[in-house]
Protein backbone atom coordinates (compact mmCIF):
# COMPACT_ATOMS: atom_id res chain seq x y z
CA UNK A 1 0.00 0.00 0.00
CA UNK A 2 1.08 3.90 -0.88
CA UNK A 3 1.39 6.59 0.86
CA UNK A 4 0.10 9.80 0.54
CA UNK A 5 1.01 13.25 1.61
CA UNK A 6 0.19 16.90 0.88
CA UNK A 7 2.03 19.85 1.42
CA UNK A 8 0.90 23.51 1.97
CA UNK A 9 1.70 24.50 -1.32
CA UNK A 10 -0.72 21.67 -2.97
CA UNK A 11 1.30 18.97 -4.30
CA UNK A 12 0.81 15.25 -3.49
CA UNK A 13 3.17 12.92 -3.23
CA UNK A 14 2.93 9.09 -3.58
CA UNK A 15 5.90 7.09 -2.01
CA UNK A 16 5.41 3.53 -3.03
CA UNK A 17 9.10 1.70 -1.92
CA UNK A 18 12.26 3.96 -1.91
CA UNK A 19 10.92 6.53 -4.62
CA UNK A 20 7.91 8.85 -4.95
CA UNK A 21 5.42 9.93 -7.66
CA UNK A 22 4.64 13.75 -7.27
CA UNK A 23 1.98 15.89 -8.81
CA UNK A 24 -0.50 18.44 -8.01
CA UNK A 25 -3.82 18.37 -5.85
CA UNK A 26 -7.26 18.53 -7.11
CA UNK A 27 -8.36 21.22 -5.35
CA UNK A 28 -4.71 22.87 -7.18
CA UNK A 29 -6.41 21.95 -10.34
CA UNK A 30 -9.34 23.76 -9.16
CA UNK A 31 -8.31 26.92 -8.55
CA UNK A 32 -6.13 26.95 -11.31
CA UNK A 33 -8.73 25.94 -14.03
CA UNK A 34 -7.42 24.10 -17.36
CA UNK A 35 -4.32 23.47 -17.82
CA UNK A 36 -2.09 24.37 -21.12
CA UNK A 37 0.89 24.13 -19.92
CA UNK A 38 3.46 21.66 -18.06
CA UNK A 39 7.30 21.69 -18.05
CA UNK A 40 8.39 18.64 -16.17
CA UNK A 41 12.27 18.30 -14.63
CA UNK A 42 14.65 15.77 -16.34
CA UNK A 43 15.44 12.59 -14.70
CA UNK A 44 18.76 13.08 -13.04
CA UNK A 45 18.38 16.70 -11.60
CA UNK A 46 18.87 17.32 -7.90
CA UNK A 47 16.30 18.64 -5.76
CA UNK A 48 16.22 19.93 -2.39
CA UNK A 49 13.06 20.05 -0.56
CA UNK A 50 11.27 23.25 -1.32
CA UNK A 51 12.75 23.55 -4.92
CA UNK A 52 11.31 24.92 -7.88
CA UNK A 53 10.46 21.33 -9.45
CA UNK A 54 8.08 22.04 -12.43
CA UNK A 55 5.92 24.86 -14.20
CA UNK A 56 1.93 24.94 -14.91
CA UNK A 57 0.16 27.74 -16.61
CA UNK A 58 -3.59 27.94 -17.09
CA UNK A 59 -5.90 29.75 -18.44
CA UNK A 60 -5.84 31.63 -15.07
CA UNK A 61 -2.00 31.83 -13.78
CA UNK A 62 1.13 30.20 -13.67
CA UNK A 63 2.44 28.21 -10.89
CA UNK A 64 6.09 26.38 -9.69
CA UNK A 65 5.66 22.94 -9.05
CA UNK A 66 7.88 22.67 -5.50
CA UNK A 67 9.80 19.62 -4.66
CA UNK A 68 7.92 18.25 -1.56
CA UNK A 69 11.07 15.45 -0.75
CA UNK A 70 15.24 15.67 -1.33
CA UNK A 71 15.59 13.61 -3.71
CA UNK A 72 16.96 13.12 -7.67
CA UNK A 73 14.41 13.25 -10.67
CA UNK A 74 14.20 9.16 -11.59
CA UNK A 75 11.55 10.29 -14.49
CA UNK A 76 9.47 13.06 -15.92
CA UNK A 77 5.97 12.17 -17.09
CA UNK A 78 6.05 13.27 -20.54
CA UNK A 79 3.01 12.23 -21.02
CA UNK A 80 1.39 15.43 -18.67
CA UNK A 81 4.16 17.30 -20.80
CA UNK A 82 2.73 16.50 -24.23
CA UNK A 83 -1.06 16.92 -23.48
CA UNK A 84 -1.20 19.25 -20.28
CA UNK A 85 -4.86 18.23 -20.05
CA UNK A 86 -4.00 14.45 -18.94
CA UNK A 87 -3.78 15.84 -15.42
CA UNK A 88 -7.42 16.89 -14.52
CA UNK A 89 -8.84 13.58 -15.23
CA UNK A 90 -6.59 11.35 -12.64
CA UNK A 91 -4.69 14.48 -10.71
CA UNK A 92 -3.68 11.90 -7.99
CA UNK A 93 -3.05 9.36 -10.36
CA UNK A 94 -1.51 9.19 -14.11
CA UNK A 95 -1.64 12.79 -13.67
CA UNK A 96 1.55 12.74 -11.83
CA UNK A 97 4.49 15.14 -12.66
CA UNK A 98 7.53 13.84 -11.94
CA UNK A 99 9.09 10.09 -9.88
CA UNK A 100 12.07 11.13 -7.55
CA UNK A 101 13.85 9.01 -4.97
CA UNK A 102 13.81 9.62 -1.14
CA UNK A 103 16.64 11.10 -0.27
CA UNK A 104 15.57 11.50 3.87
CA UNK A 105 12.39 9.68 4.33
CA UNK A 106 12.11 11.63 8.07
CA UNK A 107 10.93 14.89 5.39
CA UNK A 108 7.69 12.66 4.87
CA UNK A 109 6.92 13.57 8.99
CA UNK A 110 6.51 17.26 7.54
CA UNK A 111 3.60 17.01 5.42
CA UNK A 112 -0.01 16.78 6.14
CA UNK A 113 -1.92 13.27 5.49
CA UNK A 114 -5.49 13.52 3.27
CA UNK A 115 -7.77 14.76 6.43
CA UNK A 116 -4.90 17.34 7.05
CA UNK A 117 -4.71 18.60 4.18
CA UNK A 118 -8.47 18.49 3.69
CA UNK A 119 -9.07 20.65 6.27
CA UNK A 120 -6.20 22.89 5.40
CA UNK A 121 -8.20 23.79 2.16
CA UNK A 122 -11.45 23.87 3.76
CA UNK A 123 -9.63 26.54 5.86
CA UNK A 124 -8.71 28.70 2.76
CA UNK A 125 -12.24 28.99 1.73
Amino acid sequence: MSTVKYTKEHEWVRVEGDSAYVGVSQYALEQLGDLVFVEVPEAGRELKQGDEAAVVESVKAASEIYAPLSGAVLEGNAAVADDPTAVSPDANGDGWFFKMSIADAGELDGLMDEDAYRAYTAGLE
